[in-house]
C-alpha cells in the first residue's frame, strides 16, 4: 500500500487530497494544529492525523516516520519552511509543494498584490517571469521557497494553482455569495463583473497531485479549472445551485464598499496548464461541478452544523466590505436603481 503525508492536511487542498488517495487505497497521514478540523469522513476511511505545527521538525519527522510514496507540503511559505522540509524530501520518493499564481509578474513587473495589477495578455504559462524571491511579500515569499526546493535536486514538483476552492478553505471567496442566498438579499452587486481570475477547485489539485505520485521529477505546474468563470458567471453558479434568484446591479466600478468581490481583476488572469496534460492529468471538473463541496460546506458551517468552526474565518476583515448590507441599501435606494 503506497503511503502519503500531508503537511497542513486538514485545509482544502490537504482533504480533497486525502479523500482521492484514500479512495485509491493509498495510507495517508495528515498533520495540522487542530484536531478538530480533521473530517470525520477522512478518518472514517482510514486517514490519520498528527497534531504537529509546522515549523514542529520534529514532530512532522515522527509523522512521516521511516518514508513515504508522497510528501505534500500545503504550508510552504518561504525559503524557511522549504529548508525545513528538505530532510523529509529525502526520505520520499515524491514531493510537491502548494505555491501560486502570485507569483507571477508581467513584462513590467506588475504582480496580483501590487497597486497596479499585470496584464498578461494571454495565458500564463510555467515559463512566465515571477517576483524576485523575498521574505517580505506573499509571492516573494513563495519564489524563495521554489527556489530552495527545486535547487536541492530531488525529486520536488511545484504546483501553482489560483484562487483556491474547496470545503475546509481558510478564505473561501465563495461565502460573499452564499451569505447573501442565506440572508435572502433580494440583490447582488458587482463591479467588473466580467473580471476573469483564475480559479483552481481543490478536487483538480488533487487529481493533479496524483498524477505526480506516480510520476516523480523535479518541475513546475500551474493547476487550473479547466475554465475560467467570470465573477459574474461565479455568482450566478452559486445562486442557481443554492435555488436562489437575485437582481443584478453591475457597476463598471466599485461604489467604496458597493461591488467588491474576491476576483476583482481589471486584466484577465488565466492559467495555461498544458504542461499537467501532458503528463496524464485530467482534471476532476469544471468550476460549477466541483465548487458544490465548498457551498455545500459553507451552508452546513452556517447552519451550525459539523463544520462550525469555518464560521469564525468567515467574520474575518477581509469579507467585511463585500458584505456591508447597508451600505449597499443605501447606494441602491440614491441611486437611478432604486
Amino acid at each position: 500500500m503506497p503511503r502519503a503525508l500531508i503537511i497542513g492536511g486538514t485545509g482544502s487542498v490537504g482533504r480533497a487530497t486525502a479523500r482521492r488517495l484514500l479512495s485509491a487505497g493509498w495510507d495517508v497521514g495528515l498533520t495540522g494544529r487542530d484536531p478538530a478540523r480533521m473530517p470525520a469522513d477522512i478518518a472514517a476511511a482510514g486517514g490519520t492525523f498528527t497534531a504537529a505545527d509546522r515549523a514542529d521538525a520534529g514532530r512532522l519527522a515522527e509523522a512521516l516516520g521511516d518514508g513515504a510514496d508522497l510528501l505534500v507540503d500545503c504550508l510552504c511559505y518561504g525559503a524557511g519552511d522549504a529548508t525545513s522540509l528538505l530532510p523529509l524530501a529525502s526520505q520520499v520518493t515524491s514531493t510537491v509543494m502548494i505555491s501560486g499564481k502570485a507569483v507571477y509578474a508581467d513584462a513590467a513587473g506588475r504582480h496580483a498584490n501590487s497597486a497596479v495589477k499585470p496584464r498578461f495578455g494571454a495565458p500564463v504559462s510555467e515559463t512566465q517571469p515571477t517576483v524576485p524571491p523575498g521574505d517580505e511579500g506573499y509571492g516573494e515569499r513563495k519564489v524563495a521557497a521554489e527556489q530552495v526546493l527545486l535547487g536541492s535536486g530531488l525529486p520536488v514538483t511545484v504546483i501553482r494553482p489560483g484562487l483556491i476552492h474547496g470545503d475546509g478553505a481558510r478564505m473561501p471567496g465563495e461565502w460573499v455569495f452564499v451569505k447573501r442566498v442565506l440572508d435572502r438579499r433580494p440583490r447582488i452587486f458587482l463591479a467588473h463583473p466580467g473580471a476573469v481570475n483564475q480559479t483552481t477547485a481543490a478536487a483538480n489539485l488533487a487529481a493533479l497531485i496524483e498524477v505526480v505520485a506516480a510520476k516523480p521529477g523535479r518541475r513546475i505546474l500551474n493547476a487550473a479549472d479547466p475554465d475560467a468563470p467570470s465573477a459574474l458567471e461565479i455568482g450566478r453558479t452559486i445562486a442557481r445551485y443554492l435555488g436562489h434568484a437575485w437582481h443584478e446591479v453591475l457597476l463598471d466600478e466599485a461604489a467604496g464598499p458597493v461591488g467588491g468581490h474576491p476576483w476583482e481583476a481589471p486584466h484577465p488572469v488565466v492559467l495555461d496548464t498544458a504542461a499537467a496534460a501532458s503528463l496524464g492529468y485530467e482534471p476532476a471538473g469544471d468550476y460549477a461541478a466541483t465548487v458544490t463541496s465548498e457551498v455545500d460546506w459553507l451552508v452546513r458551517a452556517a447552519a451550525g452544523g459539523a463544520s462550525t468552526r469555518a464560521i469564525g474565518d468567515l467574520d474575518d476583515e477581509f469579507f467585511g466590505p463585500m458584505l456591508d448590507y447597508a451600505a449597499e441599501d443605501q447606494y441602491y435606494a440614491g441611486s437611478a436603481c432604486g
